[in-house]
């Protein structure tokens, strides 16, 4: 199956860009999240890093 699209990850040498099937199945297995899902990136890609900037984002909108 191909899986292409217009991709937002500004790591445009990587060799899954615009690929995402191929690149959330790399993501899956390595437990991290691709850039594209993150508005401020700062290379912290864990599930853990995510949750934690999600929580802050939510804690400062109160």
């Amino acid at each position: 199956m191909q899986c292409k699209v217009n991709c937002s990850c500004p790591r445009t040498a990587c060799e899954n860009h615009g690929k995402c099937c191929v690149c959330l199945k790399k993501h899956k297995n390595t437990d991290s999240l691709p850039f594209c899902l993150f508005e401020e990136n700062t290379g912290d890609k864990s599930n853990k890093g995510y949750y934690e900037f999600l929580k802050t984002r939510f804690e400062n909108k109160e």
